[in-house]
């Protein structure tokens, strides 16, 4: 395969206002792309716009609510009314809810899927006759270890992770022939600071402690810089899989051989978490509001 340049490539990411968005944009500017940050928040765009420009490249912050269709549309317009191409797609933006299942409700179901899977699918199917139209391009779908495994008091996310990785995974081998390389990120417990802006139910303050505590276990644990590096390493090789850190790659393994032992472990881990809660415990919080 043909060295894959960054210089003066165009970037869309969505989430990447702050976070390993915002981290994974500056290793992207770092190495001379020009970079398309999408996100709800006008004041934190701002911010990471003027961040990013001292770093002599080109950058366009478009507000975006990727739960709305319409938004996705007027985006990739004016990507391309300012760049003229899409080289790289990277589908970050996401969403955390924690919780015990009887406080879930179809409708955090579907604030999942709608994030986690028909965003990425309406970006990666307007933006396909783009890429082939120019020879090829990078799709970069951030998924997690909730999409190959199923993590408790996690299900709406999970869900939705599991249908991201299966549409990544799916249209990889098909999209190859147009030069168009796709990699799905299989990240474990990463040190983003993730437990602040997360989304508690039931007993909040138990579901934040255990949620929070599990960012800290050594070696289980990336820090959002490393990621960002490996992820953009990634995009350049046009790896079929990124999974981190190596912990989360034994996780996955030992679920796939073992399925009947990790479905006990996982009915034991749900023992010690948090039960329902009462009414209360339907109403979602973040992070930064039970702390």
């Amino acid at each position: 395969m043909a060295r894959f340049s960054l210089r003066d490539k165009c970037a869309l990411i969505t989430g990447g206002s702050r976070g390993l968005g915002l981290l994974i944009a500056k290793e992207l500017c770092c190495e001379g792309a020009n970079v398309v940050l999408l996100a709800r928040n006008i004041d934190e765009l701002t911010r990471a716009k003027i961040e990013l420009e001292k770093l002599g490249t080109k950058v366009l912050a478009v507000q975006c609510d990727l739960l709305v269709p319409a938004h996705i549309e007027f985006a990739i317009q004016q990507t391309l009314e300012r760049f003229g191409k899409i080289d790289i797609l990277i589908n970050n933006a996401g969403i955390i809810e924690v919780g015990p299942l009887d406080h879930m409700t179809r409708e955090d179901f579907e604030k999942n899927m709608r994030l986690h899977f028909w965003a990425p699918y309406e970006l990666t199917m307007s933006i396909l006759p783009h890429m082939r139209r120019s020879g090829g391009g990078r799709i970069v779908n951030i998924s997690s270890i909730g999409g190959k495994v199923a993590v408790p008091h996690m299900a709406p996310y999970s869900a939705s992770k599991f249908a991201l990785t299966g549409l990544s995974d799916a249209l990889r081998s098909e999209l190859a022939r147009d030069n168009i390389h796709i990699t799905t990120v299989t990240p474990g417990l990463m040190r983003t600071g993730s437990e602040v802006h997360a989304k508690f139910k039931g007993d909040h303050a138990g579901e934040h402690e255990w949620f929070a505590s599990s960012m800290k276990i050594p070696f289980a644990s990336i820090s959002a810089e490393r990621a960002a590096r490996k992820i953009v390493a990634a995009c350049r090789r046009g790896s079929p899989a990124l999974i981190m850190p190596f912990t989360t790659y034994l996780v996955i393994v030992a679920n796939h051989v073992f399925p009947n032992l990790s479905g006990h472990i996982a009915k034991l881990v749900n023992r010690f978490l948090p039960a329902r809660s009462d009414e209360s415990g339907d109403d979602a919080r973040s992070g930064a509001e039970v702390r």
